[in-house]
């Protein structure tokens, strides 16, 4: 895949003050310097009925946790591919339900691929720039307020570990799944 030049491009920027509802160390974020968390480049390219997004987060800490994406779920019910183009990741997944969460490791040219009824949240936990890209359906509407109602996800990725957020009633165990080595080469499920 050709390199996207993002210079030219005007990113949607996730500052601090949008993800105080959802830190698990409400008051270290203070001490935090930036003021912008990552940045979003949407619709970057269009396949049909699928839209490419690359999202860029670098390396910073949020008090004791590392910085991460605000998190979503897909009301539409849609999945969602994610490959990292520079750096590592971790995904989180988490049923709407909260009865099923598990994490994915992945590095560069590796893949995820997020069920349409699983909620999400990227982390980066490293020194270095994660830059990841995404295919979506153009359709794919992102839901929000059920992550923020229960002040973040049902765990936290921390310098001590996976943290519980005690705001969830159950919090199923978490397990660790295998990102993809390879990008599917047909992408009709996302549709």
């Amino acid at each position: 895949m050709e390199e996207i030049d993002l210079t030219k491009l005007v990113p949607d920027i996730r500052k601090v003050k949008d993800m105080k509802d959802v830190l698990c160390d409400k008051e270290g974020v203070l001490e935090t310097d930036a003021e912008n968390l990552y940045y979003m480049y949407r619709g970057v390219k269009e396949d049909g009925e699928l839209r490419y997004d690359i999202t860029v987060i670098p390396p910073l800490m949020l008090g004791k946790e590392y910085v991460k994406t605000k998190g979503h779920f897909h009301a539409s019910g849609h999945s969602e591919l994610y490959t990292v183009l520079e750096g590592e990741a971790i995904y989180l997944m988490q049923k709407k339900d909260s009865t099923d969460s598990y994490y994915i490791k992945a590095r560069k040219g590796e893949s995820v691929i997020v069920p349409g009824e699983y909620g999400h949240i990227t982390i980066n936990a490293t020194d270095k720039v994660l830059k990841m890209a995404n295919w979506v359906s153009k359709n794919c509407i992102s839901e929000y307020d059920n992550i923020s109602k229960m002040h973040g996800a049902c765990w936290f990725y921390t310098i001590d570990g996976w943290i519980e957020n005690k705001n969830y009633k159950q919090v199923p165990e978490l397990r660790i799944e295998e990102s993809l080595k390879e990008i599917p080469s047909n992408l009709d499920f996302l549709k």
